[in-house]
């Protein structure tokens, strides 16, 4: 079996040097426009697809997996893509502490892991205090885009999405289905189409921020 040979292309990576108080995306990217995240990004197959049909918009990545990190950095730089960047960090961290009020045109998460056991689901990140982070970077107008094949994961999501509502943070809105999705499919990503083929049924919620 041949092995393809990863490489870090440092213009795709936001290094920890970068991670200093809140950042100024406009100084990251070199020029302005919407910014969107990913929590979750995997092997990059979403963030490839959106980023090229929209290359006016910034991406943001963050995957904690090391192979899945290096596999995606290798990606973008590979195929020229200049509108995204990756990171491997704790999502929760690093939103709290480094993304800006009010800097996020659009927030996704898809088929994050599930963390199934009862005494692991604090690890899940769609929860109260994250959706309440979510509300605080996002844009007036700005939507949070979900995606799971975990039925028991996804009533933890509509809860604390239901809470937010009649806080009235939020608003529910239809999905809007990314770029890289292929007739039949929802988000497009590898895990929905290994999950497709097992048969497992994929729950989806939007939001938009009020």
């Amino acid at each position: 079996m041949v092995h393809k040979t990863l490489h870090l292309y440092p213009q795709i990576v936001l290094g920890a040097d970068q991670l200093s108080g809140m950042l100024d995306f406009e100084c990251i990217f070199g020029r302005s426009g919407p910014i969107e995240l990913e929590v979750g990004s995997g092997k990059g197959t979403f963030l490839y697809c959106q980023a090229k049909a929209c290359p006016d918009t910034f991406f943001i990545g963050i995957e904690w997996s090391s192979k899945y990190y290096k596999f995606a950095i290798d990606r973008m730089g590979r195929w020229g893509i200049t509108n995204v960047r990756l990171l491997r960090t704790d999502a929760a961290q690093f939103i709290r502490d480094h993304v800006p009020d009010a800097s996020i045109s659009a927030f996704h998460l898809y088929f994050p892991d599930p963390w199934p056991k009862k005494k692991h689901h604090k690890r899940r990140f769609f929860n109260d205090d994250n959706l309440s982070q979510l509300f605080r970077i996002l844009r007036p107008g700005g939507i949070i885009n979900t995606a799971t094949d975990h039925e028991d994961y996804y009533m933890q999501m509509r809860q604390a999405a239901d809470r937010a509502i009649a806080a009235g943070q939020f608003e529910e809105i239809d999905f809007v289905r990314p770029a890289g999705a292929f007739p039949g499919e929802i988000v497009g990503t590898n895990y929905e189409r290994k999950y497709m083929k097992e048969g497992r049924k994929t729950y989806i919620l939007a939001l938009r921020k009020k």
